[in-house]
């Protein structure tokens, strides 16, 4: 990796975390807050993948474990700190968790017994993403109650003065 790519990367995060900020001020603590997956933890997981597949004997696939982990958790810890979306995301650690395993499973020995912690986590991580972000968007529409009060009313009477098709 080249001093362009870092420079432009760096640029691109400082440009869209200005952007994003609307013109409040903004210090080198702030970028530490906003970015420190991107800075540390998502690194980190890269530099275990770097690990393993810079060995040239397979005995090295331990590394992808944590490597997956602290690279997805790096991402879902990045994308609930730009946009304040803790609740919704934290299914996303439990997904660290199965992407890690898969990744151990894919490119280690394919041990099959591994695809059984890997697909209930899997299972879990995609169980409770749906939950929280269909709860987040009714805590929302349950903001503007009224409306959603008289969508019930006119479903519920629709309901109850159709005609049914057999009769």
């Amino acid at each position: 990796m080249n001093k362009r790519t870092i420079i432009g990367a760096v640029f691109i995060l400082l440009g869209a975390s200005l952007f994003l900020n609307r013109g409040a001020t903004f210090g080198a603590g702030d970028i530490f807050g906003y970015f420190w997956p991107s800075l540390f933890v998502i690194p980190l997981g890269l530099f275990f993948h770097w690990l393993y597949f810079s060995m040239t004997a397979p005995r090295g696939a331990g590394l992808l474990i944590p490597g997956g982990i602290l690279f997805t958790a790096g991402i879902v810890c990045q994308i609930s700190m730009l946009f304040d979306s803790w609740g919704t995301m934290w299914p996303g650690f439990i997904l660290a968790v199965a992407i890690g395993l898969f990744e151990f499973y894919w490119l280690g020995g394919r041990n099959k017994w591994l695809l059984i912690p890997i697909n209930i986590l899997m299972v879990l991580s995609v169980l409770f993403f749906a939950v929280f972000a269909v709860g987040s968007l009714l805590g929302q529409w349950m903001v503007n109650g009224p409306i959603v009060g008289i969508v019930l009313i006119v479903a519920g009477a629709w309901t109850l003065m159709k005609r049914k098709s057999g009769a």
